[in-house]
């Protein structure tokens, strides 16, 4: 049988300490772990295209994660109630919304969601439904009528905040709290604005960036479950920007004419990351 320096040209070096700072391919012996050890590069915050939507449209709301998601409502030219599941690689059609409707917002898991908002087709609505991983169910209605605002959290514990009316057009800062029952007004954003990004763990935790105040806005508020603060802004403003992740770990994605630059929060701080391959 042929030895590795026969086949690669060279030996396996053996150490007594991992290199400091070892260049891909490279293999070597740990006479102190005992162990074969090699180095390869991971590209661990890069986009990779997955399975298309059976069916395109826009303004939706979304709950789950990168492996088991849901997408339901939005637009393709007129308002859909149509919802699809996604196991990570493609999307099933599943049952509908009880109330077609554009831009509304989600939050939540694939089989526990909360769909909320929107218009059908106008004016903007208030109605709330429950998924329960198989069916919607309407629940109760928000206080204030909205589409294109935030939402964060779980079925029990949520939060909705800014948006916009119409008719009359009146961009929103109101925030609710849900309790798994009941919408109840809480304080509202320091800046009132529509197409805005959010994310977050539940009614105490979230976090509201960009949108639109009348123009594009790179704001960045944080929600410690009694008040909204301002914090670092993005570092480009734009709206109808997706969210993900947490308070302290977060991303915006996508946005303003449909471009393809994300963000990465780490609780402090926006930094330009990796661009979606297709601008969104």
């Amino acid at each position: 049988m042929a030895t590795y320096k026969e086949i690669k040209g060279t030996d396996i070096t053996v150490v007594s300490s991992d290199p400091s700072n070892p260049v891909t391919g490279e293999v070597w012996y740990n006479t102190t772990t005992q162990k074969l050890k090699g180095y390869q590069q991971v590209l661990g915050n890069a986009w990779s295209t997955g399975g298309n939507l059976n069916t395109a449209r826009f303004g939706r709301g979304s709950a789950g994660n990168q492996t088991a998601a849901l997408y339901f409502g939005g637009s393709d030219g007129s308002n859909s109630a149509l919802t699809e599941a996604y196991d990570g690689s493609s999307w099933t059609e599943v049952n509908d919304l009880n109330t077609a409707r554009g831009p509304n917002r989600g939050t939540g898991t694939q089989t526990a969601a909360l769909a909320v908002g929107g218009n059908s087709p106008s004016p903007a609505n208030a109605a709330t439904e429950l998924w329960n991983g198989t069916n919607w169910t309407e629940v109760n209605d928000l206080n204030t009528a909205r589409y294109a605002g935030a939402a964060a959290g779980t079925t029990t514990s949520a939060l909705v905040f800014g948006g916009i009316s119409f008719p009359p057009a009146s961009i929103k800062n109101e925030t609710e709290s849900w309790n798994g029952t009941n919408w109840t007004e809480v304080n509202n954003l320091n800046s009132a604005r529509y197409g805005i990004g959010g994310t977050g763990t539940d009614s105490t935790s979230a976090l509201a960036f960009g949108g639109d105040t009348g123009t594009t806005t790179g704001l960045t508020e944080n929600w410690n479950g009694t008040n909204w603060y301002e914090v670092n802004d993005l570092n480009t403003a734009k709206n109808n920007t997706a969210g993900a992740g947490t308070t302290s770990a977060a991303l915006a994605i996508g946005g303003t004419s449909t471009t393809s630059q994300t963000e990465s929060w780490n609780g402090s701080q926006w930094a330009e990351t990796n661009d979606l391959n297709l601008a969104t």
